[in-house]
Parts: structure tokens; sequence; C-alpha cells
């Protein structure tokens, strides 16, 4: 009588075991998004290793998705959507400084002028 619940627990554990993960689908669509995003404030792949680092994940995880290897595909997706973002983060970090570096410029013109004026 015991070696019925054993069977049906190894059952289980048998068929949790045959369970795949399911598609990353909104993974996918994040991940794309992160990219687009990054392009269009100008990361290039030319110019950012973090951005080819993205672009490369991701097509491997469209390769990965085409295989049905969804685990493979959700990690490199969420690998790929990190890298975009962070070269993102870096393109606007660079636009920023530029900002504040030409703004730091024109107080340093406008002291001089000041200045001569006294």
């Amino acid at each position: 009588m015991t070696i019925r619940p054993l069977i049906a627990a190894l059952a289980l554990l048998a068929m949790a075991g045959c369970a795949t993960d399911p598609a990353p689908n909104e993974q996918m669509r994040l991940t794309a998004q992160a990219l687009e995003q990054a392009k269009a404030v100008g990361a290039s792949a030319e110019d950012m290793p973090e951005m080819k680092l993205a672009e490369d994940k991701f097509s491997r995880a469209q390769g990965n998705m085409q295989d049905q290897s969804y685990k493979k595909a959700r990690v490199r997706a969420e690998q790929a959507e990190l890298d975009a973002r962070l070269a993102e983060a870096k393109v606007l970090t660079g636009k920023s400084q530029a900002q504040v570096d030409a703004l730091n410029s024109r107080i340093t013109r406008l002291r001089k002028q000041v200045g001569d004026a006294q």
C-alpha cells in the first residue's frame, strides 16, 4: 500500500522535470523596446561595445526562441536588455555632461564680462 504513493510522487517529479519553460515573449518585447530606445538617443553598435553586446545577445536570444530553448532565450534577452539600457544611460550621461560643460563655459565668459565692466 505504501508503494502507490511513492510511485505517484515519482511520476509527479518526472512530469515536472519534463515541463518546459514558457516562451519569454514579453521579455523579448521589452528587450526590443530597450534596443530601440537606446538607438533613439544615439547609441550605436559601432561606437559602443555595450550596444554591440546587446544586439549580439538579442540575436542569439531570437535564435534560442526558434530552437525553443526558452530558458536560454530569456537569460540572453534579459542580458541584452540590461546592456541596451547601459548604452542608453552612457549616451544620456555624455550628452548631459556636454550641456554642463557648455553652461560652465558660458558662465566663465559672463564672469569675465562682468569683471571687465566693473
